[in-house]
């Protein structure tokens, strides 16, 4: 078998991935870039094993059944915080996701005050 076409194809189909990742502002979209470079990943770890003579036998399969039930859960996380995003922005643009904590109110208000942590 000539391994030059599965891999060619994994390569396409992960840097569709990381222009995915990179480029789309819709939390859904990016996790579905995510899951095309999953993809890219197993079919070269399912490539790599009919062509590569490795020491255990069938492998790069269980590695690429791994992947498979990692991106399951990756999928089953990933979704659990769109919908929390949603229901507190009304929105699920990747942009507008604050990347720090803000302070809790209470806090706030005692900061204004002056009445920091003793």
């Amino acid at each position: 078998m000539r391994p030059v076409i599965p891999y060619v194809t994994a390569a396409l189909l992960f840097g569709l991935g990381v222009y995915g990742v990179l480029r789309r502002r819709n939390a859904v979209l990016v996790l579905m870039a995510v899951e095309l470079m999953l993809n890219a990943v197993n079919l070269i770890l399912v490539t790599a094993d009919t062509t590569v003579r490795a020491a255990l036998p069938h492998s790069g399969q269980v590695f690429a059944l791994f992947v498979i039930v990692l991106a399951a859960a990756e999928i089953g996380v990933g979704l659990a915080i769109v919908l929390q995003l949603y229901r507190l922005r009304a929105g699920i643009s990747v942009d507008d996701v604050p990347l720090a904590e803000a302070p809790a109110p209470a806090a706030r208000v005692a900061a204004d005050r002056g009445e920091g942590e003793k």
